[in-house]
């Protein structure tokens, strides 16, 4: 398949994330999570000749949607780097900061890169297929305990350490080095009527754990808001309770773990003002991209 802007990512939320941001023309806005790029190419859109837009993404794939525009500069890189990378570019303050976390249609439609319960394909689930370890390296080499702990915190599965010490159990006699591998090895262990439900749980895990992806985000936002200058905006679309978490907390107490911090008169301190509750894809959009149907909507502003 002919991989282009529109075969790799549909945009979820495109005019609701980027009207959040705010945009004043002359800013300069970062999108942590270029993709296929549509998001990018609606920010740039609504910018001056003056405007400067940076995009990160660390997936090679990516590359191939660059823009080309005097206004963009393109990041190859984890957006966990973004204070380095904005200080290598001497930017010292930005207008508003743009995310749509999780996996880019593109990854789960890629029968090669092991995303997709659909495919028979090896385990991989790299965000970055230059460096780090992939699924099958986890799933092989992680004690019991280790995978249980993957599996319950990061895809929250009440099942996590039966689906541990089989997953023991089968790589003792061979690798589970492919999608069918760890289908043989959970089928017994997952009820009919929810056993797709299940499986993309347990998918999640994996790729989270695969790619840091908590530890990135919380990496990412804590950039984000030492950048942000005031009046900036945070934008940013989650897809599950985990990510959704952190931003959250992030967002109305300036920290991870929402951790609440008052003033001397019970004033609760935080750099950012909530400027939306939650917005979520409407019934068109979730039926023409199946993918938005899980998507949620923050913005805040730094105060």
């Amino acid at each position: 398949m002919t991989i282009t802007a529109n075969t790799y990512h549909v945009p979820v939320l495109l005019k609701e994330s980027v009207d959040g941001l705010d945009i004043q023309p002359d800013g300069i806005y970062v999108d942590v999570t270029f993709g296929g790029g549509g998001h990018s190419k609606e920010i740039l859109s609504r910018l001056s000749k003056k405007g400067h837009l940076y995009s990160f993404d660390q997936d090679a794939d990516a590359e191939k949607n660059i823009v080309d525009d005097p206004r963009f500069t393109f990041v190859r890189s984890n957006f966990r780097y973004i204070k380095n990378w904005m200080q290598y570019y001497e930017v010292e303050q930005i207008d508003g900061l743009l995310a749509d976390l999780g996996v880019s249609s593109h990854h789960f439609d890629d029968e090669t890169r092991g995303f997709s319960f659909r495919f028979d394909a090896p385990l991989d689930m790299r965000m970055n297929k230059r460096a780090g370890q992939t699924a099958a390296d986890v799933l092989n080499n992680y004690t019991e305990e280790q995978l249980a702990d993957v599996f319950y915190l990061y895809g929250e599965m009440k099942n996590a350490r039966k689906i541990a010490k089989a997953v023991c159990t089968y790589r003792s006699k061979k690798p589970i080095q492919t999608t069918a591998d760890l289908g043989e090895v959970i089928e017994p262990l997952m009820r009919s009527e929810r056993e797709k439900k299940d499986m993309a749980r347990l998918y999640q895990a994996l790729r989270i754990e695969v790619n840091h992806e908590m530890d990135a985000l919380r990496d990412m936002l804590l950039g984000a808001t030492t950048l942000l200058r005031t009046g900036g905006r945070l934008s940013v679309i989650t897809y599950h309770s985990l990510e959704d978490r952190i931003v959250k907390n992030v967002m109305k107490a300036g920290n991870a773990e929402g951790k609440i911090e008052q003033d001397f008169y019970g004033r609760i301190s935080s750099p950012y003002r909530l400027v939306n509750k939650v917005t979520t894809p409407s019934d068109e959009e979730q039926q023409q991209n199946p993918r938005s149907r899980s998507a949620k909507l923050r913005i805040a502003e730094k105060v």
